[in-house]
């Protein structure tokens, strides 16, 4: 297979009956440290106050980083969590989500326990499918369900690109993370091949970029072009200290400082998104 049949092959629309209204988006990357949590939140956020999506973050990172960048918008604590709807305890998805007092946005507790569930899995009959399954309900209470996967390509990140109809692969400008975008998707190919599911890669997403350092950058940047093509997003995310001083306070960086680069960055990101899954906007009055 050529790499332009491979690259249409990867971006290309699945045709998946009796699919509920939500656009399932799964934000995955094989190596931390990439902007993975980062940018669910802030995407999710935009897609909520800019564009009028009801939308559906779900923290499947057992870190809990999405409740420590929403600390301020939303309390953090559910008896029920992630792992108990995972490991089918006669729970709904809907049953742990919470809203914020961000309009139009929900979101899923942290559940540190996420990591021995995910031990658990792995001998379950289906597990690929569990999250899938979880997500029935919530496609037709939301527009966008975004899931912020661990940073790695265990059963949970499985869960999330079988769950989802897209995906999203931060990487930033590193060799590391370059090695990381080229596994995550030989698996999203597996999936298609395997298990007949046409999750597509909605885009690969430059972060951290550094024009200080532009050598290394404009390499980076040279060889995603050069290997992914379409498939990479025009938008860049820069290095922004209002980012990571957001995430320190809680809140989203649109609130913290709607100004800088980060914030201008993802609000540019969620148009681009939401055009890519084919949303029409409806912007705030």
């Amino acid at each position: 297979m050529s790499l332009s049949d491979r690259i249409k092959r990867l971006a290309g629309l699945a045709d998946e009956p009796g699919r509920g209204k939500a656009h399932v988006l799964a934000v995955a990357a094989q190596k931390g440290g990439v902007g993975k949590t980062t940018t669910a939140v802030n995407l999710a956020v935009a897609m909520a106050r800019f564009a009028n999506q009801r939308t559906l973050l779900v923290d499947l990172d057992g870190q809990g980083h999405v409740a420590t960048s929403l600390a301020s918008v939303y309390e953090d604590g559910s008896p029920v969590s992630m792992s108990d709807v995972l490991l089918g305890h006669g729970r709904d998805l809907l049953e742990i989500v919470h809203p914020t007092r961000i309009d139009l946005l929900s979101v899923t507790p942290s559940d540190k326990g996420l990591a021995s569930a995910e031990g658990v899995l792995a001998g379950r009959i289906g597990k690929e499918f569990l999250l899938r399954g979880a997500l029935r309900k919530a496609r037709e209470r939301f527009d966008v369900v975004v899931l912020d996967c661990p940073p790695n390509l265990g059963n949970l990140t499985l869960n999330a690109l079988m769950a989802a109809d897209a995906c999203l692969v931060p990487c930033d400008m590193s060799v590391l993370a370059m090695a990381g975008v080229a596994d995550l998707l030989a698996v999203v190919e597996t999936l298609r091949d395997r298990l007949d599911h046409g999750v597509r890669v909605l885009g690969i997403l430059p972060t951290r970029v550094d024009r200080r350092n532009a050598r290394v950058t404009d390499a980076v940047l040279a060889g995603l072009d050069e290997a992914y093509g379409d498939l990479v997003l025009p938008t860049r995310i820069p290095v922004s200290s209002a980012l990571a001083r957001a995430q320190m306070e809680g809140i989203p960086v649109f609130d913290f400082d709607p100004s800088s680069s980060g914030a201008i960055a993802y609000r540019a990101l969620s148009d681009e998104v939401l055009a890519r899954l084919g949303i029409g906007v409806s912007r705030p009055s």
